[in-house]
């Protein structure tokens, strides 16, 4: 118990402020709250810091991308808010899906050859199709697209092995919540939008 105890008393404060910003991200964005990308803010900046010292290259350089994208984010979310109560959700047809899937694959296929063969970086292949499809997932939060629960469930199930691994035990239990919390986007969103007729893709 005191070993426990000890473990998470030695946990990094940058990391629990990380996870918890991360969780308030997800949550809000669950709940279609515009708060969610003021907490992505915090929690990218950190974890840009924190993947870079554990060698997660690719999960760091993703950080970047989320930071920039949680300010389109917030632009995209608040507009359609000064002349509606909720913010609509969309929904892809399949085939654009079954399109942009394979060709996500292969990018990350491509880009985890060269990390495990030009840099130290550790869990190459997981950690370029984590990042590919994570990009691609993020894009989907922003435009309010309803499948991208769908993408961040497998993303985050897969995120929480390489995060045990790398002995990132809090961030590792963030991305169980994660899961769970994507699940109840997903339905969520669903039902939001099983009330609208709007269909892109």
């Amino acid at each position: 118990m005191q070993e426990v105890f000890d473990y998470y008393l030695n946990i990094s404060v940058l990391e629990w402020i990380a996870v918890i910003a991360s969780l308030a991200y997800v949550i809000f964005a669950a709940k279609r709250n515009i708060l969610c990308w003021p907490a992505a803010l915090i929690s990218t900046a950190l974890y840009t810091y924190i993947f870079y010292e554990y060698y997660l290259w690719m999960d760091s350089t993703l950080q970047v991308y989320y930071l920039v994208m949680a300010l389109y984010g917030w632009y995209c979310w608040k507009k359609p808010q000064a002349n509606t109560e909720e913010l609509t959700i969309i929904t892809w047809k399949s085939q654009t899906h079954l399109l942009a899937i394979p060709l996500l694959f292969v990018v990350g296929l491509v880009i985890g050859y060269y990390m495990d063969n030009y840099t130290p970086t550790d869990f190459p292949y997981i950690d370029a199709l984590t990042t590919v499809f994570a990009v691609f997932a993020t894009y989907l939060v922003t435009q309010r697209v309803l499948e991208n629960w769908l993408y961040w469930i497998v993303i985050d199930a897969v995120s929480i092995y390489v995060y045990i691994e790398k002995g990132l035990q809090p961030t590792a239990a963030l991305f169980v919540l994660y899961t769970i919390i994507a699940v109840f986007g997903y339905f969520a969103w669903q039902k939001k939008i099983s009330k609208q007729t709007f269909v892109y893709g």
